[in-house]
């Protein structure tokens, strides 16, 4: 850390990732205080983290930011799921208004100096028309029209525009692969601990994951080492979906992906899954990301690869397949990964779509 202390806002701390994030960063030499914002308390011991009950909604946070003399802000509070927050439009509002007021306060507060966001590779979108590896400067090849995806791309616009009407401000985005580990809890793990797994019926996606330790490491790599830019974050290699269920021992069920749809929604109904429409797109894709700026710029590497990261999520569910299932699931794990497929160069893009901060 600097020589100077910090005063770091944590926004998402009633969710588990912020809170731990929080909590690991507050730890550190050189950092003075730890304040930690949402609408309601985080459950678990915050540690040295100083809560503060505010909803990123209302121009309120403004205050706290001038009021505390915030000099970095980690935006780690938008939300995957609407049924975390009572339904799509509070969760848009929280996620795309919540982020405007964050950033309107963070551009009028002279104190800020570093903005760190956590965003996704899911803004990258899923679909048959994918290049093998999206690089950081690739557009999705469809815009997303609704739902998460979309807020996140709306959400990144904003962060641009920030960033360019304060170019004192060091700005990060941290493009991260779907995070998974033993104690994350999210669409794509409820996914993966169904006893048995739907899978769209004529596809094997290829994934990428990043384990929750990484994505710990690489917040606070961003926080200490004031590199801007935007990153995309994944542990090396690729598994695909069938290897990837093999290796849970877990049966497969391959369904029209009409019919995985329509049993998301049973699922969600009964709250054993969340099926969103990006979910369903990537678990019939799937999306390999390009991770060389990571490490030449950014200067992270994680230490879990997505196989690694995989099995260690894997390692505390109880095999729920037939013999036959944990046969083929003990001889997946002695094949190689797949072999990483390389980038390819990409033609001059202009910037994902996305409007600037008003005001």
């Amino acid at each position: 850390m600097a020589a100077d202390a910090r005063t770091v806002l944590v926004t998402g701390v009633s969710r588990d990732l912020g809170r731990r994030f929080a909590r690991r960063i507050a730890a550190q030499p050189g950092v003075r205080r730890v304040i930690g914002v949402d609408v309601v308390p985080p459950r678990g011991d915050i540690g040295d983290v100083s809560f503060v009950r505010a909803d990123i909604r209302n121009p309120v946070i403004a205050k706290v930011i001038a009021r505390e003399d915030v000099d970095t802000v980690v935006h780690m509070s938008v939300i995957a799921t609407p049924g975390s927050t009572g339904g799509r439009g509070p969760m848009k509002e929280l996620n795309v208004i919540g982020t405007m007021q964050l950033l309107a306060a963070c551009q009028k507060a002279p104190s800020v100096q570093r903005l760190v966001v956590k965003s996704t590779t899911t803004v990258y979108g899923a679909s048959s028309r994918d290049p093998a590896m999206f690089t950081e400067e690739m557009e999705p090849r469809r815009p997303p029209r609704s739902g998460y995806a979309k807020d996140v791309a709306e959400i990144e616009g904003y962060v641009r525009g920030m960033a360019r009407r304060r170019p004192d401000v060091r700005v990060t985005m941290l493009r991260c692969a779907n995070v998974i580990g033993p104690h994350v809890q999210s669409p794509i793990t409820s996914y993966f601990r169904l006893p048995v797994v739907p899978v769209v019926l004529g596809h094997d996606a290829r994934l990428q994951f990043l384990h929750e330790s990484d994505l710990m490491a690489v917040l606070h790599h961003a926080v200490d080492t004031d590199v801007p830019g935007t990153f995309n974050v994944a542990g090396d290699g690729l598994l695909t979906l069938s290897q990837a269920v093999r290796r849970l021992q877990r049966p497969m069920v391959p369904m029209p992906g009409f019919a995985v749809g329509g049993l998301g929604s049973v699922l969600r109904s009964a709250r054993a899954a969340d099926f969103s429409p990006e979910q369903l797109a990537f678990l019939t894709y799937g999306r390999g990301v390009d991770t060389t700026r990571m490490r030449a710029e950014l200067g992270f590497s994680p230490s879990y690869s997505t196989a690694e990261a995989f099995a260690d999520f894997g390692a505390g569910l109880a095999p729920t397949g037939g013999r036959g299932a944990r046969v083929v699931g003990g001889l997946a794990d002695l094949l190689p990964d797949p072999a990483p497929v390389p980038a390819p160069v990409p033609a001059p893009v202009s910037a994902m779509p996305g409007g600037d901060l008003d005001g």
